[in-house]
């Protein structure tokens, strides 16, 4: 299909269209179209590939984690085409004297490009999500930069340039 022929109005119904296609095969449930595609490309891979825990979506409305392991592992999902990821809400404050409650074992990060296409799949345990996040002053809550450092300590599970790059905890 050439989109280059359709007129404005014919790309938005296209658009419609597609966004309900994907809502009929629950590849999206929200309206969070890249969170939601995140999460179901990055359930999908962890579910097909021998080695890693098969996961399964948290129920709706679930707080603070969007996937479960068959071993009972809770699992938060950040998708992102850039290298800031959304917000992670239910944490302390920077200036909280208050334990942080742990409220989840791993964080995936999802990286896609501009095209939605996976290019990575990262992991983060909880010890190292803490070392991470960053306070977003603006959101009053926690999000996580992908950098070299975050890199280091990330273990790579997905690389399109790099397929055999995965590495199985």
């Amino acid at each position: 299909m050439n989109l280059s022929r359709l007129e404005k109005d014919e790309l938005i119904a296209l658009y419609g269209d597609v966004i309900q296609q994907l809502r009929q095969r629950r590849v999206i449930r929200t309206k969070n179209v890249v969170g939601d595609i995140g999460e179901y490309l990055a359930i999908d891979y962890y579910s097909k590939t021998p080695g890693l825990p098969r996961l399964q979506p948290a129920p709706p409305s679930t707080k603070n984690i969007d996937a479960i392991s068959t071993r009972g592992e809770r699992y938060t999902i950040k998708s992102t085409t850039g290298n800031v990821t959304s917000a992670f809400y239910g944490l302390n404050p920077p200036d909280s004297g208050q334990e942080q409650r742990q409220l989840f074992e791993y964080v995936i990060l999802v990286m896609l490009n501009d095209r939605y296409q996976l290019e990575k799949i990262l992991e983060l345990d909880w010890a190292a999500f803490l070392a991470h996040k960053k306070w977003h002053r603006r959101m009053h809550a926690w999000h996580l930069v992908v950098g070299k450092k975050l890199l280091t300590d990330a273990i790579v599970r997905f690389d399109a340039g790099h397929p055999a790059a995965q590495r199985v905890r």
